[in-house]
């Protein structure tokens, strides 16, 4: 079976949130990255990934996205700060062969 990521994406720091979920996190940063991703993400500008959560299915990672949907925006915000209190763009670290 297939995994899958779960992913938040900012165009700022406390800026607007966008979560989503994919199977293959790289090429969905690119099409973010290239302006070809979501009607919303493109709208605000979001561009920068500062959560990634891999998961070892991709039902898992879709769960895991609907239940991140449902959290009140200060959750999300703790969960990013917990593990990037930086706001740092974290696709400089998948991008990397």
């Amino acid at each position: 079976m297939q995994s899958g990521w779960t992913y938040i994406l900012t165009n700022k720091p406390y800026g607007v949130l966008y979560t989503g979920v994919t199977s293959d996190l790289a090429a969905r940063m690119m099409q973010h990255q290239a302006g070809t991703g979501s009607t919303f993400c493109r709208k605000y500008g979001l561009k920068c990934l500062v959560l990634a959560e891999r998961h070892t299915t991709i039902i898992e990672a879709i769960t895991r996205e609907k239940a991140l949907k449902a959290w009140q925006r200060a959750w999300k915000i703790r969960l990013i700060e917990e593990g990037n209190p930086d706001w740092h763009d974290l696709f400089e670290y998948i991008a990397q062969p």
